[in-house]
């Protein structure tokens, strides 16, 4: 195949002379620009999506733990509370009950079943610790829901706009083992608490704690309000309100590490 002849007079002309090397230039890397953008596109496409898909999957896999990771991965036997307790004093926590994975029925006080409702109860795991002077002893607990992110998110700004985390008639439930140094601690003996709802995965946290040796409590206290300077109250005096809401920080620590950093499954 070939081209007509120039037309008379038509004098050829080099394109290269025409443009400066730098303007040239410039055009090069516009054009490889936009071909690595392009690329990046279809390659998003081809590979199935965004960064927000991915979030979506860690939401996910958060929501199964409770049945692919061992439970010492979950409830530590031995938690380390650097600067968790009054002052910045250092705790150290040890495990001595783990109860048996469960449903949600009889689990918390009506009320409190009733504000989480609304997300549902996948499954319910709880230990409880003593701390290293076995003065005290705490349950932690992790509700695992069926709910979606924006279920949980909802839950969460109720909790904040209507101060539930702070209502005594909205405390958790203890787990009393047998034979241990909790095997007294009911309703009654619950001093401090703290309940957390998780936007980032399908988890309520919460943690309960009260003496070791089984005394009844008149005037229970939130965590929150427990670990204020100043507090006079028995539960912020003992540092109960640390030992609640260090001990639930450290597990729920434990848990987010675990969502980025999944056990290899077993073949």
């Amino acid at each position: 195949m070939s081209f007509g002849e120039p037309e008379v007079g038509y004098k050829e002309r080099s394109w290269a002379v025409r443009i400066p090397p730098r303007i040239a230039a410039v055009a090069g890397c516009v054009v490889l620009g936009l071909g690595l953008i392009g690329g990046a596109v279809t390659g998003s496409w081809l590979i199935g999506g965004s960064g927000d898909e991915g979030r979506g999957d860690t939401f996910t896999q958060a929501g199964e733990l409770w049945h692919s990771v061992p439970v010492d991965r979950l409830f530590p036997p031995t938690v380390d509370g650097q600067g968790a307790g009054p002052g910045g004093a250092d705790r150290t926590w040890t495990r001595i009950a783990v109860a048996p994975d469960s449903g949600c029925e009889g689990a918390f006080d009506p009320l409190l079943s009733k504000a989480l409702a609304p997300v549902g109860c996948d499954r319910l795991l709880r230990a409880t610790y003593t701390d290293a002077t076995q003065s005290y002893v705490t349950t932690v607990g992790l509700l695992f829901t069926d709910a979606d992110a924006t279920a949980m998110r909802e839950l969460d700004t109720r909790f904040t706009r209507e101060g539930l985390g702070s209502r005594t008639d909205l405390m958790p439930l203890p787990y009393a083992a047998k034979n241990t140094l909790a095997a007294g601690f009911g309703a009654q003996q619950r001093a401090s608490w703290t309940i957390s709802v998780l936007t980032d995965a399908p988890v309520v946290a919460y943690a309960v704690s009260g003496w070791a040796d089984g005394r009844s409590v008149d005037t229970p206290e939130s965590a929150a309000k427990a670990v204020e300077s100043g507090d006079t109250t028995p539960a912020a005096q003992a540092g109960l309100g640390n030992e609640a809401q260090g001990l639930a920080d450290r597990i729920e620590r434990a848990l987010r590490k675990t969502v980025t950093s999944p056990p290899e499954q077993s073949s």
